[in-house]
This record gives structure tokens, sequence and C-alpha cells, in this order.
């Protein structure tokens, strides 16, 4: 046997072998221990002894004569330093994946040690054969593995087997400073939870050097000039997030982060910090929606505003250059998250837009299948986003305060997308405000935010102080210890002017839920109404276009397919803001927002600031020390705005709300008809209109389409509590609206009685509304010389001249309607130079579109007129209103049944809601209706100007052609002939007062007059039923404009004396003259 042989029989026989994990391992310890290296070998901790102490005992018991087991006997004094000498070594090479042992792998043994490692060749040569790491060299061993540039290329085998490993040769070669760092704590984190307790402070301290030489890096990036190591940070958070390790990546980056704050003198933790950040924000901008990686980089955010330190950074870094620049918060990082949305990034341009492409050719399937999914993304992206802000509203005062003002500032410079001119001109609007997206999403993420207080009855929603919005300037200072950071507020309008008398009162400081309601409220007026406006427009472009189109198919146009592809843009473009509208969590939040603000409104509105809610009961209390003068219209007009849309673009959401319901129908009750609690008559006009919005459809369902569930929204309606005030609301605001003080008032007056109608028509049809109304107008009939004119009797004068004045237009334009298309169908267009012709189709269309808008608003008058007369008669027979729907009916009736009806046979009746039957209809059944009265009958033939016994035998004929029921047309035949009998006796009359003297004549309607009075201030006497009809209307005095109302007159008793006497003695004469005379 060679002397390696018995040496290696003499090693195996050794009792010191069986410290080692293998014979292999003890020979190797046996070669290598000379004189020389154990003097470099360093004390192990807690060892007891100096260094120099155990350089001597190392060297005194070395011989280099001895044979191998004598070495090993002598070579340690303490079976403990060698067990901890090995036992750290293959540690540091498990956790670090790096040594200075380059022997024959066969030589070591398999258990505990890796199977690849990064071998430190230059450090080894400098140790000048130490081929053992321990706690005094790993430091200079890592960073010596940290400064190679191709850690692959230094790999060797730890152990004899040679099969792949790739996943060792990744985890050992990885080139980037912060994943082989990582890696590292990660191992670290295992060794300490694995090792004995003898070994656990090296395991520590193993970890803690990974998170100390991760500072080092992050301080220190130029040194590693081929790596970016922020990008790498980024990338291992992001990795993190996307995989199964998110908790251990969370640790590591804590104990990083608290060492880089412990020690800023190299570089601040925002120098650190920033770089991160740009890589984020370079990165997202150019993330999809439907992206999942978007997700992580989401989780990404949510853990940076979960940190503190982090998040104050992060607040610090959004803050834009210039506060004033609307566009600059949309390019922050928040902003560039906010702004990720299914809608167009540029806008009008759908080249590279990802969603609903061909919508022609697409089913209704497929595109609500679409729409679904950006639903669930939508959901997902907005909970995120909310769960970010509430995150940062959580931190520290400073970074809550940070945000704060962020959002208060970019409200500020965004305030101009309020504005009219803004939606007129998009080229500027583009370059000066964030986009639309920025404000659905910021919109949505604080309507989740205030989400803990709005239920209707939510005692935290009384806490709100309206008083926020009147503060003015405050300095930086005020603002961050008065919790205000909305700006501009106190330029806003609010419900009602400040009482002269009404001290100013604010608050020290105000609450987070205040500040929560305004920002919410105040984003949700800058964005969402522009996108409400922008798909009603879409919805009627696209209208047009597709009836454009199919009329240029038709007719072989070939203009055809450049219609279609101006419809595809569009209608992407529309799908894609409905989708982004319609998220159905986004609008459940908005809906819950809305009726608690709703519900709020109505405690202010009755002077509650208690800390409990108050019943609503009528009538309501006078109003002392109001706080409505400090809440900003738009709080009304949000809420209007919402429940409008609900009902053109998300129905059904109005049919599971019932509660939410009855919260906007007492707000409606409370304001709509009360200008001491809501003085702008525009907006009390727009409540009609949401009034309209949240009732029962009324419009017939076109065939096919789905019936819309009504159960909910009828049972609301048809059980409130407050039927009664609602119906009189409704009738104040239709009087209130006719002088709103506008320049435009008088066709803004229409627009705005539009939703009136179908309201009214739907209450009568219900019995407590019903008698409401009859109510009003049993008032008015015991009440019509009042000094102020009753509601009922205002509501009913007005009605009429509406009537009046809209069918009288809409003739007029179907007059000259019909003499355009005769025009054109004759062929005297064809000779027209082409922009005559031109302007020729453009007067066609316009003129359709007036005449369409006349016809619609004139067929609901005559209806209203028609079902309210049904139950309602005295206050119509009056003489104060009797003559006056007189004379409109037979107007009416002498163009639609007389000898002028050929002037209005346009082409297609239809295309402009000419309904001449139905208003035929309409005007006999009101005739019907108050035929019973005699006083009425005796007054239709006192209008001189349309009645003729002939007009009503025309009538009769029309009736039957247009096949109406019998008992209409022989009642109809009675009354005429009673009316014809009266008109006789009328003319014999008329015969008889012909020569009346000029002072018994109305100097305003030259009638005989039969009730004189004196106007004040004057001095002119007028019959008491001409100057009452005038008063309606006006209440001044017709000959000099000077106040006046009903209980201002007199009686003329001298002058009626006179013409009583003055007729008893033409009776006389009559009657003594004979039939004859």
């Amino acid at each position: 046997m060679t002397d390696q042989g018995n040496n290696n029989q003499n090693i195996s026989c050794n009792p010191f072998a069986a410290l080692f994990s293998s014979l292999a391992d003890a020979k190797q310890f046996a070669s290598g221990q000379k004189p020389e290296q154990q003097s470099a070998e360093p004390p192990l901790e807690d060892s007891g002894e100096s260094q120099s102490d155990s350089e001597n005992s190392v060297s005194d018991s070395v011989d280099e004569n001895d044979d191998s087991v004598a070495e090993i006997s002598r070579s340690f004094r303490s079976r403990q330093e060698l067990c901890e000498q090995l036992n750290v070594n293959h540690m540091i090479q498990r956790i670090f994946l790096i040594t200075l042992d380059n022997s024959d792998p066969s030589l070591r043994g398999g258990n505990g040690i890796p199977p690849r490692c990064v071998y430190l060749e230059e450090m080894a040569a400098d140790l000048d054969g130490q081929d053992w790491l321990d706690m005094d060299n790993i430091d200079q061993a890592l960073f010596n593995r940290l400064l190679l540039l191709e850690p692959g290329n230094h790999l060797i085998y730890m152990t004899s087997c040679s099969a792949v490993n790739l996943s060792a040769d990744r985890d050992a070669g990885e080139k980037c400073a912060i994943p082989y760092l990582f890696g590292c704590y990660q191992r670290a984190k295992e060794e300490v939870t694995k090792v004995p307790e003898k070994l656990l402070s090296f395991a520590v301290r193993c970890k803690n050097l990974t998170v100390s030489n991760t500072r080092t890096v992050l301080l220190t990036p130029e040194i590693y000039i081929t790596q970016n190591i922020y990008e790498q940070l980024f990338d291992l958070l992001l990795e993190g997030f996307n995989g199964a390790q998110s908790e251990e990546v969370v640790e590591f980056v804590e104990e990083v982060t608290a060492v880089l704050l412990s020690d800023q003198e190299v570089r601040t933790f925002e120098e650190v910090i920033v770089p991160v950040f740009d890589i984020f924000h370079g990165r997202i901008k150019d993330m999809d929606l439907c992206q999942p990686l978007l997700y992580s980089y989401l989780d990404v955010l949510l853990y940076f505003s979960h940190h503190k330190d982090i998040a104050k950074v992060l607040m610090e870094y959004i803050q834009p250059k210039d506060p004033t620049n609307g566009l600059q918060y949309q390019k922050t990082l928040l902003g560039t998250v906010l702004s990720i949305s299914c809608l167009l990034r540029t806008p009008g341009v759908v080249e590279g837009h990802g969603y609903f492409l061909n919508p022609s050719r697409s089913s209704a399937q497929e595109t609500k299948v679409q729409e679904a999914n950006i639903h669930q993304f939508m959901g997902q992206f907005q909970d995120k986003l909310h769960q970010i802000l509430k995150n940062l509203l959580q931190r520290s005062g400073e970074t809550r305060h940070l945000l704060l003002s962020w959002l208060g500032n970019c409200l500020q410079a965004n305030a101009g997308r309020a504005k009219i001119w803004a939606n007129q001109m998009p080229e500027i609007f583009f370059q000066m405000y964030a986009s639309d997206a920025f404000f659905l999403n910021l919109g949505a993420a604080l309507l989740k935010l205030c989400q803990p207080f709005c239920r209707p009855r939510s005692p935290k929603l009384l806490t709100f102080n309206p008083t926020y919005c009147s503060l003015k300037e405050l300095s930086e200072e005020e603002r961050r210890n008065r919790n205000v950071h909305a700006k501009g507020l106190d330029k806003e309008t609010c419900l009602i002017p400040l009482p002269p008398q009404q001290p100013v009162e604010s608050a020290q400081s105000y609450s987070l839920l205040t500040e929560n309601l305004i920002l919410t409220q105040l984003t949700q007026h800058l964005g969402f109404h522009r996108l409400h406006e922008q798909m009603v427009k879409m919805n009627q472009s696209l209208h047009r276009l597709q009836v454009t189109w199919q009329e240029a198919q038709r007719s072989g146009n070939p203009m055809s397919e450049q219609l279609l592809e101006q419809f595809e843009r569009l209608m992407i473009v529309y799908l894609s803001t409905k989708a982004a509208t319609t998220q159905p969590a986004m609008l459940q939040c908005c809906l819950n927002l809305q009726a608690s603000t709703a519900a709020l409104l109505v405690q202010l509105g009755m002077g509650n600031q208690g800390p409990e809610h108050v019943a609503l009961s009528f009538p309501l209390p006078s109003l002392q020390n109001t706080v409505l003068c400090y809440v900003p219209e738009f709080f009304a007009e949000n809420m209007g705005d919402f429940f409008i849309f609900l009902r053109r673009f998300a129905d059904d959401v109005l049919e599971t709300s019932a509660e939410s319901l009855e919260q906007i129908l007492n707000f409606i009750t409370v304001f709509m008809g009360n200008v001491d609690r809501m003085k702008n008559p525009h907006l009390r006009a727009k409540l009609a209109e949401v009034l309209e919005a949240v009732m029962p459809h009324m419009e017939p369902v076109s065939t096919g389409a789905a019936q819309p569930i009504l159960f909910q929204r009828e049972r609301v309606f048809c059980s409130y509590k407050y039927a009664p005030q609602l119906a009189e609301a409704l009738i104040s605001v239709f009087v209130d609206i006719e002088f709103t003080g506008d320049p435009h008032q008088f066709e803004q007056k229409f627009n705005y009685r539009r939703p009136m109608y179908p309201i009214l028509k739907y209450m009568w049809g219900k019995d407590s509304y019903r008698e409401s109304i009859k109510h009003l107008a049993a008032y008015a009939s015991v009440n019509l010389e009042a000094m102020n004119p009753p509601l009922f009797l205002r509501y009913l004068n007005l009605l009429m001249n509406d009537a009046i004045f809209l069918l009288d237009e809409a003739i007029q334009y179907l007059s000259k309607i019909k003499v355009l298309q005769l025009e054109r169908d004759r062929g005297e267009w064809e000779g027209l130079a082409p922009d005559a012709r031109r302007e020729k189709e453009s007067s066609l269309q316009m003129l359709g579109q007036l005449g369409r808008f006349h016809n619609i608003m004139s067929n609901e008058t005559i209806g209203t007129l028609a079902f309210l007369t049904s139950d309602i008669k005295g206050i119509f027979v009056h003489p104060f209103l009797a003559e006056r729907i007189i004379s409109m009916l037979n107007y009416f009736l002498q163009h639609l049944v007389g000898p002028k009806m050929g002037a209005l046979k346009v082409k297609d009746f239809s295309e402009f809601d000419f309904k001449p039957q139905q208003l035929v209809s309409d005007i006999c059944t009101i005739y019907l209706h108050l035929g019973d009265e005699e006083n009425f009958c005796a007054t239709v033939p006192k209008d001189g100007r349309s009645y003729s016994p002939i007009l009503f035998s025309q009538t009769v004929r029309v009736l039957k052609k247009i096949n109406k029921p019998g008992d209409m047309i022989v009642g109809f035949g009675v009354l005429a002939d009673k009316i014809k009998s009266h008109a006789d006796r009328h003319q014999q009359d008329e015969e008889t007062y012909s020569d009346a003297p000029d002072e018994f004549l109305d100097p305003i309607m030259s009638t005989l007059m039969l009730d004189p009075v004196l106007l004040p201030s004057s001095n002119v006497t007028v019959d008491r039923s001409t100057i009452a009809r005038h008063l309606l209307s006006d209440q001044t005095d017709p000959f000099n404009r000077s106040p006046l109302t009903m209980d201002q007159i007199r009686p003329n008793e001298d002058l009626k004396q006179q013409i009583l006497q003055w007729l008893d003695r033409h009776k006389q004469e009559s009657l003594q003259l004979g039939p004859s005379g």
C-alpha cells in the first residue's frame, strides 16, 4: 500500500474524522494544514482565544514530518473550532454560492455543499492558498463577487455530480446585483431556520450582509457600469408581486429601506427611490387596461403607497412643476396611472385602439361580452386606485397633506373643463386640461373613498360642514392645519345667496369626510358631466349618420362607403365611452353618493344642523342661519346629471335602487318648487328632467325591444308619502321658469317644460297625485281675484299661452316645409348653383327640426288640457279663462279641419311629429269635457275671429273620416247644435249693442264691459275679465307699466250702473219693436 493509502487508512481510523461530512473533506483538510495557513486563520467568534494564541497553538501542533493522522490530531485544539470552521464555510457557500476551493470535486463530500459556486480566483490567490470562507473574509468575498462582470464564466462544480442543473447555474451565475443579493437573502433566511443554534448568529450575520450590501449597491450604482441597479430593484418588486414571493420581496425591501433611511450621508433616500419611480413612470404609460401585467405594476404602486417613507417621497415626486397647468397633473406618475382606460388615448384617433373593432359586423351579444370584460378589468383597476389613495390618506399627516394638496390644485387647474367654451374648442381643451379618462378614474376612486358614509341615514353625513366652500385665500400652513385643500370654491354659485344679515361662520378645522365629499363632487362635476354630454351628442350623430347612410345606399350614392366608415369610427368611440361610464360598481358607488347627498341637502333644507336625521314634514320651516348659502350648485347639478344619464344609458340600475329613489323624490319635492332653498330657476327646472328620469317609463317600447322592468319605480312613485307636495312643486317650477331673467328665456322655457308634460300625465293617472292637482284647481277657482294669482290659475294661463304659440309656430313651419318640398319635387332645385341648392337643403332640414320640436310640444300642451278638463271644469269655464281657451281651440280647428288645412299637407307627417288626427281628437275632447257648462257654450260664439257653425260641421266630418268612436261624433254634433243656438242669440245681442257709446267699450278688447273696474295708477277703466287675464302674465298696469295686482283694482260702480241702464233701455226698445225691428 502506498503512503497515500496508509494515510487514507489512518485518517479513516482517526476519531476526529467523524467531524467531517465525508472522508474526502477530512483528507482535504489534513492535506491543507500548513503552519503558514494556520497562522492566517482568524479566531472564531466566542472562541475565547486571541488571534496570537490561536496562531501559536496551531503552529506548535503541526509537524511536517508526521503522518496525516498525527497532523489532524495535533492541528486542532478544539473539536468545536473544527466543526464551526467547516460548517461556516459550507453555509457561506450555500448562501452566497461562492467558494475559494477549486480542488477536485470528487474529494469533496456532497452533503451541505451547493452544486455550483462561483470560484473567486483572484481572492483565492490573494489569500495564498486559503480555500475556505469565514466571517472575516466574507465581506471581501461578496464585494469581489458583485464586481464580476460575467460570474457565469467562473462557475465550478462543487460535487462530483456533473449532471445538467440549469437552475443551479442560473442562481450561482446571476449577473445582476439586486436579484443575486435577494437570492442570497432568501437562502440566508432558510439557513436561519435550519442551522444549529451555535451557527445561528453566523446565519443572521450573512442575512444582514445581503441587506447591507444591497444598500451599498443602491448608494453606489455608478460602480456597476453595465447594470441598471434601480431597474433591477423595480423588477424585483414587479416579479415578486407577479409571482408567489411578494411577502419575501417586501420583507427584503423593508429591511433595505430601513438601512437606507438610517444613514443618508452618501445619498438621500429620495435620491435612491426617485429613479425607481422614473422607471415605473416610463413603463406604465404604455400599459393597457386589459393587460394582466398592469395589475402587477399597480401592486407595486400599492406597496409604495403603503410604506410611509416611500409614500412621502412619492407624493413629493408627483407634484407638477407648474401647478396651474391642468394637463401637467396627467403627466405625473399618478396622473399617468389614472389615465389608463378603454377610452381613446388620442381623441378622434381609433387606429391602434384595441376595443370594439368592426362594430357594424359584431353582434349585440359580442359587444355585450366585450363590454362585460372591460367592466371586469375596470373593477379591478379602480379597486386598486381606491386602495392606493386610501393608503396615502392613512399615512403620515405630511403625506396626506401632500395628496390632498395635489387633488385640490389639480381640480382648480382643471376647472376650465366645466366651461362651455371648452367643449366647443377641443384642440385647445386637450392642450390645457387632463383627459376624460383621468377624471373618470379619479372620480371612481374618490367615490369608493366616500362609501363608508354614503348611506342616506348615516349620522356621519351630518358632520359635513359646507362653510368649507366659503373660505377664500388661505396660506399653505392654514390649509394644512385646517384641512382645507380644495381651492376656488368661494367663487362658485351656491344654492341660495348669502342672506345680507347672516354672518359667515367657518370652522377651525374640517373633517376628512367634508373634504372627501367636496373633492368627489367637484371631480364628478369636472369629469362625468362632459362624458355624458359627449355620449348624447354621439348618440344623435350616429342616428343622423345611419339615416344618411341608408338613404345613400338606397339611392346608390358613392358616398355610402365613406358614410359607413364614419359610422364605424364614431361607433367605436361611442361603445368605448359607454363601457367606460357604465361600470356597474362605479355606478352603484355614484348612486350611493348622490342619494346620500340628496338626503343631506334635505336635512340642510329643513335647517337641521344636529347630529341626528330629522323626518321630513310639510310645510317646511322658515330658514334661519341656513348653510344652503355655502352649498355649491354643482352638488345638485351632479345629482341631476347622474340620474338623467342612468335613464339614457343604464336604466336597469334605477330599478334596483328603491331607497335611493325615495331620497331623490324628497330632494325634488323640497327644492324644485322652492325659490327660498334653490334660487336658480334653470337648476330647479332641471330637477323636473331628473323627476322624469326616475319615474316609470311612459314612452312606448319599440317592437322587438325588451320591456323595461318598472316594478320598483312604480311602487316608490305610487306610494310616495309626499305626493301632493311633489305635484305642487312640479306646477310651481312650470310657472317659475316663465321669467328666468335670461335673455334667451323665451326659447329655454319650452325645453325646460318638455319633461314636465309626461310627468303630469303620469301623475294624473295616479289617485293621490290627481286629487292633489284637483285640490290646487279648486283653491284657484275660489281665489281668482287674490292679490297673488293662485298657482293653478297661472299654470293654466301659461299652458294656453304655450299651446297657442307652439301650434301657431308649427303651422307656419309646416307651411314653409310644404313649399320647399313642392319646389324640390317639381325639379326646381335641379338648375340651381351648388351653393344655392345646399342652402335650400339646409333650410329644409332646419325647418324640419324646428317644425318637429314645435309639433311635439304643441301635442303635449293640447294633450295636457284634454286630460285636465276631464275632472277640472269650473276654472276653465270662468270668464277669466273661457274666452281664451275657446279662441285657441277654434283657431286650431280652423287650420286642422277648415279650408286652411291643405297648407299643412307635408310629405311625411311622422317625420315632423305632426299628428293632426290626434290634435283634432284632443280639441274635441276638451270641448266635450266643458260642453256641459252653459256659460262655456254661450261664450264660444263670442270668438269672432275663428268660430263659425261651418267649422264645427267640418270637424264632425273629420271625426267620421278618422274613425273616431261613435259617441264622440254624436256628442260633438249635439254640442255644435247647442253652440249654434247660442251663436244666434249672440248675433242678435251684437246687433243690439253695436251702437254702444265708446266709454262703455273695453279699451283693450273693444267689447261691451259688463264689470268695469278702475286701474288705480293710470285711472283707466277696463272690464274685470280683461285685466284679470293680463295680470296672469304680467303684473303691471298695461297703460303705464306700474306694478298692479287684482286686489288694487276698484269697481267703477257709476259706469256699471250706466251700462246696465243702457242695456235695459235697449232691451225694452227691442221688445217694443219686435222681430221686424
